[in-house]
């Protein structure tokens, strides 16, 4: 498989099939080969091309029913732009009822459903549908209550429609839930269904189940079944489809008509015909003909490469066992669990569990590492996994232990959806999930469990007694799946053992303290002056000055600088954005930290240079310039809407070639005002007077760091697992760790890690207030000589800091008031620092 060896090339070790599963290269080269042979015209025309549009879309039609073991007689399909999108139309769509003597229609929906099941409420409750959550424990209960809307319909001659929404596969925890419950509900043997007068028809969210499994519709049948492709084959993204079984075609009424679903009606009164077919009926406008004709090539690779769904459900099942059985006996050395998985079974058959693990990681006294630190370090190690509530906040709080009242506290808190407010109080909001795909390998499970092992296990990692029988016993899988895939168990069980033992001595981290070190500043001082405000000031001095006139590129030292409204005079100032306009970080380019910028304040130019190229020169005031005057351009940065002025073409060449890839030199635009972020405005002190403005930077106006704190780490990295200097795999110098955490200002203090508990400081005549703590990423392990990547000194930061991934404190300055004052910082000066204990953390360390 090409994109295989494309990924291994690259490092990549992808465990989020679950959210998107990957395309292969060929099925990309043979869609644009088919696009570049044939000639696709809009389906709703009539000429050749039209025709052959409309012809290969009716039999991927056929083709996408024949997957599923149905026909066109049996089940058609309506194009949409996503499950999400198909479960919307069955909410407009279905034939609610709350009338007498008919009674009232109830939507109910199992609590682990996605958020896009549990949105369709919002519809249905428009028509007076009653809404009914269900947890998946309360389907067998016997219970005996009838619900009072539907006291008068009497179950002989009732027909009032309910539907029940359940997804075949929770996207939360993997289980699998009984696709027998479909025909059950229908014929009323389960609870609550069985007492309510009506007839019931049943919507299986079928988007997370048929990535990986097969999906019988001649034995399954339910009603409505949602589905996005791109979890099937990566590719086309926006485009879904829902089947709709022919029998309960009647259920689904439209009001809204679009291009091409009418077969008549005037504009000038209510007269309107749909068209006889259903998907005609239901696919307003064009639809995505292109990516359709896609799916035909997905299906192609999938035939190709797997051999078919039931082959890719023994496959992607054996992997997640694996790696379940040994992590959940993973321990660290107190016999404490490494991970707390979140699941409803022992990953015993495919039938019950699909390829999903969701975690969270323990430290050895139990306590969970938030997810956003979890996810941070997997970057290190090009770990694609994804963390928070993945869209299912009912599957979130049953496995949680998440109440109602907390999800309403936390958002008090401050977390929303996708964000990175991981721990509230210690308890947390989320949690990791990796996934497996048909493309997914044995040295995909190892490396995420070595992983594991070099980051959260700091002493020899024990297991628990039962879980080498375990696999000695049944090696990845139970004895039938053994037979199906073909495994040998002794072979099985030789591999994990020595995988397990060289995981030990290779992944492990210790980080031991320093017995001989005699420099005072290397050595970790409790200070009881800490614990309480002190008024009486501390002067250390400023040693370094660093500005970065280009977002991501490399640093200006200086040793004197005035400062501006956004902080330094022209930090961050320019940033570099793609073709469509996003911005560019060393994240995603590390070879940004190659271009070199340099100001001359006496000649108003920037000069940029990088090896192999000319200088180049643009001028500091370039939106003076009239050739600039109407370029430009809207990005983003750290979330915030930026308005930028394009710098021209000859600059936009130069870096473009230099990076391999089209891009532009943007300025911030002086008319444009970004304030500081809200989660420091929070903290900051009332003796500023109006709110800080930002440049280009992502969170503050200044960030600075401390000289102990920096030779702290620089120790512990060169003492780490006991290693000398010259057995260090990486040796970083002072220096080049001060560029790593490129910061604007760095002080010399006594103690390691102090910058933390200050909350005022002064330099010059300037007065800063600290607004938060500087949160890490993977940005820190970039070398900003060569761009080349490492797993330091982010790891080492974790793992030292008692799992803290902050470094360096944000500043926002106050101006002098005197007229006409331009304030300058000059390297030596004296930092006078104020300093108090926060009772709780700030909302930037979170």
């Amino acid at each position: 498989m090409s994109w295989g060896r494309e990924r291994y090339q690259r490092g990549i070790t992808y465990l989020d099939h679950a959210g998107a599963t990957l395309y292969t290269h060929s099925q990309i080269h043979h869609f644009y080969q088919d696009l570049a042979e044939n000639i696709y015209g809009n389906p709703h025309s009539a000429n050749i091309a039209s025709r052959l549009t409309h012809d290969t879309i009716e039999h991927v039609r056929y083709r996408i029913l024949q997957h599923f073991n149905t026909s066109p007689e049996e089940y058609t399909v309506i194009f949409t732009s996503g499950s999400t999108a198909a479960l919307k139309l069955v909410a407009e769509s279905f034939q609610w009822t709350c009338t007498e003597p008919g009674g009232t229609s109830q939507f109910c929906y199992l609590t682990d459903n996605h958020t896009s099941v549990v949105g369709m409420r919002g519809l249905s409750v428009l028509v007076g549908a009653l809404t009914v959550p269900v947890n998946h424990s309360e389907i067998y209960e016997d219970k005996n209550s009838l619900n009072k809307d539907n006291a008068m319909c009497k179950e002989e001659n009732c027909h009032t429609p309910h539907l029940f929404c359940y997804p075949a596969q929770s996207n939360f925890s993997g289980t699998k839930y009984p696709l027998t419950w479909i025909r059950d509900i229908k014929s009323k043997k389960l609870y609550p269904f069985s007492k309510v007068p009506g007839k019931w028809y049943v919507l299986l969210d079928a988007a997370s189940f048929v990535s990986t499994s097969p999906l019988d519709l001649s034995v399954h049948q339910a009603d409505f079944i949602p589905i996005s492709f791109y979890k099937i084959f990566g590719f086309p993204t926006g485009l879904g489809a829902l089947l709709v079984k022919n029998k309960s075609v009647h259920m689904l009424k439209k009001r809204y008509f679009g291009g091409g679903t009418a077969a008549s009606y005037l504009t000038g009164e209510d007269f309107y015909v749909p068209k006889q077919s259903l998907s005609d009926r239901f696919e307003d406008g064009t639809i995505s003909f292109l990516d359709i004709i896609a799916i035909n090539h997905g299906f192609d690779a999938l035939d190709k490469f797997t051999g078919g769904m039931q082959n890719i459900m023994l496959h992607t099942f054996s992997l997640a066992r694996y790696t379940y059985i040994i992590l959940s006996g993973m321990c660290h050395a107190n016999g404490a669990p490494v991970a707390r998985i979140y699941s409803d079974n022992e990953f015993e058959t495919p039938d019950a569990q699909g390829p999903i693990i969701n975690l969270n990681v323990l430290d050895e006294e139990g306590g969970i590492v938030g997810y956003a630190k979890v996810d941070k370090l997997a970057n290190l190690y090009n770990i694609h996994l994804r963390t928070g509530c993945f869209c299912n906040t009912g599957g979130c709080q049953q496995h949680l232990g998440i109440s109602n009242e907390d999800v309403k506290m936390n958002l008090k808190a401050g977390h929303v959806c996708g964000d990175s407010l991981d721990l509230i109080d210690g308890r947390p909001t989320g949690s990791v999930r990796i996934s497996f795909g048909y493309m997914s390998t044995f040295d995909d499970a190892q490396k995420f469990l070595k992983f594991i092992l070099g980051c959260f296990v700091k002493q020899p990692v024990c297991f628990d007694k039962d879980t080498l029988s375990m696999l000695k016993t049944c090696g990845t899988m139970t004895r039938r799946d053994e037979s199906w895939a073909g495994h040998r168990t002794d072979e099985t069980t030789n591999k994990i053992s020595s995988e397990i033992a060289a995981a030990q001595n290779s992944a492990r981290i210790e980080i031991p303290r320093s017995q001989n070190s005699s420099d005072n500043q290397l050595k970790l001082v409790e200070n009881q002056e800490t614990s309480k405000l002190i008024d009486d000031s501390e002067s250390f001095t400023l040693t370094n000055i660093y500005l970065y006139p280009i977002k991501s590129c490399a640093a200006v030292e200086v040793k004197k600088w005035p400062i501006g409204k956004h902080g330094l005079l022209y930090d961050r100032t320019w940033m570099i954005v793609n073709q469509n306009a996003v911005c560019l970080s060393q994240k995603q380019e590390p070879r940004l930290c190659l271009i070199h910028p340099h100001i001359d304040l006496e000649q108003g130019i920037m000069t940029i240079s990088a090896e192999g190229m000319d200088p180049i020169v643009v001028p500091l005031k370039g939106e003076d310039r009239k050739e600039f005057s109407l370029q430009f351009c809207q990005t983003r940065v750290c979330g915030d809407r930026v308005k930028g002025l394009d710098c021209g073409k000859n600059v936009s060449k130069w870096i473009s070639t230099f990076l391999g890839r089209q891009s532009f030199l943007i300025r911030q635009s002086s008319s444009f005002h970004r304030a500081l972020k809200k989660q420091h405005t929070q903290v900051q002190d009332q003796a500023l007077n109006e709110s800080p403005c930002l440049s280009l930077v992502n969170e503050a106006q200044y960030l600075l760091i401390n000289m102990a704190s920096i030779l702290r780490i620089k120790e512990q990295l060169l003492h780490r697992d006991g290693t000398s200097v010259s057995n260090s795999p990486e040796v970083l110098t002072t220096e080049e760790l001060i560029h790593r955490f490129r910061a604007n200002l760095v002080i010399s203090a006594l103690r390691p890690y102090e910058e933390d508990d200050w909350a005022e400081i002064g330099i010059d005549g300037v007065s800063f207030q600290v607004v938060g703590l500087c949160n890490r990423c993977q940005m820190i392990c970039i070398n900003q000589v060569n761009g080349k990547r490492s797993t330091e000194p982010l790891q080492i930061l974790y793992s030292s800091r008692n799992r803290k991934m902050t470094f360096g404190v944000y500043l926002s300055h106050q101006l002098p008031a005197a007229a006409g004052h331009c304030a300058t910082l000059t390297v030596g000066s004296q930092v006078c620092v104020r300093k108090e204990k926060r009772a709780t953390p700030p909302p930037a360390v979170q």
